[in-house]
């Protein structure tokens, strides 16, 4: 599906746009928040290959991938959530905040909404999370939103010069179901 606008309760998940190379820097480029990524901090060349990539794949038939724009109220882009569609009924999420919108619980809403999307509309099986295990932030989303801690995949990642370990946390479409997750 193509093109795809979700409403959370204070974001909106919505397709990337090429004027958002500018915010897509300001938390690809800030070490701040690509620490706890799978990534080092990024130039403005990549990023804005980074942002290209996204709007193709976007349009690709069948969609691989629901990578998108976090914005607030005024549309402007505060981060990035994305599901990562894996195998039968199965998905990769991953979401990133701009560090000076940390707080606001935007990463739990973004994380919310793409979880509902993947099991509502895309009817996905399971849905899991690689999570850096010193990400205590992102940890507590995960957990906040219902996710099971699964274990440990060891040197799962290369960034910042070394190999760092990942935190594997999961969600089945019935236990989304049966519960209602709290802000």
């Amino acid at each position: 599906m193509y093109p795809v606008t979700l409403t959370g309760q204070v974001v909106k998940l919505r397709e990337f746009r090429p004027d958002d190379v500018a915010d897509a820097l300001a938390i690809n480029g800030d070490d701040r928040v690509t620490r706890w990524l799978s990534y080092d901090s990024r130039d403005e060349a990549t990023t804005a290959a980074m942002i290209s990539g996204a709007i193709e794949r976007a349009q690709l038939t069948p969609r691989t991938e629901y990578f998108l724009a976090v914005a607030d109220r005024d549309d402007r882009m505060i981060g990035f959530a994305r599901l990562g569609l894996t195998g039968h009924q199965a998905a990769k999420l991953g979401y990133a905040i701009n560090a000076d919108h940390w707080g606001h619980g935007y990463a739990t809403d973004a994380a919310r909404t793409l979880i509902t999307y993947g099991f509502h509309q895309l009817g996905l099986h399971r849905i899991t999370a690689a999570i850096g295990p010193d990400n205590a932030a992102s940890i507590t989303v995960a957990t906040r939103l219902g996710l099971q801690h699964e274990g440990r995949l060891r040197d799962h990642v290369f960034t910042n010069g070394a190999w760092r370990d990942s935190l594997l946390y999961s969600i089945l479409t019935s236990e989304w179901t049966n519960q209602q997750p709290a802000s």
